[in-house]
């Protein structure tokens, strides 16, 4: 029988160990690997600073089953009670209402998270409202979905009528005997003295302090047939102070 050589034994041996290396000798690309992950490769395939990143990353969602809980802890921590609307036609001043805590604390939150920053008045009623909140861009949608979906009750009994200049909350479009708002969208009357026929159905939250001529000067501008401004009205920023 023969019997291989010690040279061979070694070589082979040598071989095996090097084809078993790193042979380039560079780390692992930590951006390739966490890209694999959003596509579906394990999790375990990530490295921890990853994972911590992520984790730290995740957002709370708000849903209808917790938003009512949430927006009444809310509303005893939040200190602010006045908003500044920049849109590219000027800005305005609201002053949110305190007795309606659930309205004030979800404007406040939304407006903290960015949401209405690049949004639109995109209903405008001649001698009626201002409507904003909303845009046909999709980044819009993209934001709401990140925050959550959910409704906000009325709360109507609190003695705030629809004068000239007051912010409301719209109902939602959806089967809603109840009128529970729509809590991304908000409108501003512009009636003389005030459209009171919507006292009781839709929940007043503030009033214009400052800027009512701003309002006005959009309630001007022309419209489509389904009252879309002909020429976008940017909300360029919102800020609470």
């Amino acid at each position: 029988m023969l019997r291989p050589s010690i040279s061979l034994i070694a070589s082979i041996t040598l071989f095996f160990f090097s084809s078993c290396g790193n042979k380039t000798g560079r780390k692992p690309n930590i951006e390739k690997t966490a890209k694999k992950e959003l596509i579906g490769n394990k999790a375990d395939s990530i490295p921890s600073e990853i994972k911590k990143e992520k984790t730290e990353e995740a957002e709370f969602v708000l849903t209808e089953e917790n938003a009512i809980d949430f927006f009444f802890k809310y509303a005893k921590e939040v200190k602010e009670n006045k908003v500044r609307l920049t849109t590219n036609m000027g800005s305005f001043t609201i002053q949110l209402f305190d007795n309606v805590p659930y309205h004030k604390a979800n404007f406040i939150y939304l407006i903290k998270k960015g949401y209405f920053d690049n949004t639109q008045f995109h209903r405008i009623v001649k001698d009626f409202i201002i409507q904003g909140g909303n845009s046909d861009d999709k980044a819009t949608g993209r934001k709401r979905a990140k925050i959550g979906r959910y409704l906000l009750p009325p709360d109507t009994r609190k003695g705030h009528k629809h004068h000239r200049g007051t912010i409301s909350m719209p109902s939602s479009e959806r089967d809603n005997p109840h009128k529970l708002a729509s809590p991304y969208e908000f409108f501003i009357v512009v009636t003389k003295p005030g459209s009171y026929h919507l006292d009781g159905s839709y929940t007043p939250f503030g009033r214009i302090i400052e800027g009512m001529d701003i309002v006005d000067k959009i309630n001007q501008v022309d419209v489509d047939e389904g009252d879309w401004p002909m020429l976008n009205v940017t909300i360029l920023k919102a800020e609470v102070f």
